[in-house]
């Protein structure tokens, strides 16, 4: 790597590995399989065993008691998905996989907070939660428990701003996404 103020050029690997940059685009998979005993562990097997990272993973039922849909959110810039896709296809209780485009989606994610809240800061708290659209479900007298529900940005930006007030513990659901328009995902 060059030494700084040269001008030498750095490849895309060379700027992620000093930097850790993910560059890639993010893929929201969702995937549409038969509601049996061990489909979850051999789909996430199959991840694990190409090096993929899933940054977030929710799994529920359908319309359909049959079928359960699985909604997994990876980085595209480690590793191409177009492999995993085809050999996910050849998984036998796999009806279906769709690399939703983030553009033409809805991708929502729950959140609960339990955030420090005493006499002095509970109003600031309160209207911190007000802002951001949560609501509070729990309250005792040192501490606030917070649902958050939005995208993956406004869920992050919500916890740096309570972090200052002291963040007792965080859940998050992973995102979960359906397409846009009359189509089916």
């Amino acid at each position: 790597m060059g030494e700084p103020g040269t001008k030498e050029i750095l490849s895309l690997e060379e700027l992620e590995a000093s930097v850790g940059l993910r560059t890639g685009r993010k893929h929201i998979l969702s995937i549409l399989v038969e509601n049996k005993p061990g489909v979850l562990t051999r789909i996430a097997g199959l991840f694990a065993r190409r090096g993929f990272n899933i940054d977030t993973l929710a799994v529920g039922p359908t319309d359909d008691p049959t079928l359960s849909r699985i909604t997994i959110t990876l980085d595209g810039a480690t590793h191409p998905i177009d492999q995993v896709t085809k050999q996910l296809h050849k998984l036998v209780n796999v009806i279906k996989i769709r690399d939703l485009e983030p553009t033409e989606t809805v991708a929502r994610e729950l959140a609960l907070f339990k955030v420090a809240a005493d006499g002095s800061t509970r109003a600031e708290v309160m209207q911190m939660v007000e802002i951001f659209r949560g609501k509070i479900i729990d309250v005792s007298k040192r501490s606030v428990i917070i649902e958050v529900t939005g995208s993956w940005d406004k869920i992050e930006a919500f916890e740096r701003m309570v972090r200052p007030f002291g963040l007792i513990e965080m859940a998050r659901t992973g995102e979960i996404a359906i397409s846009r328009g009359r189509g089916e995902t």
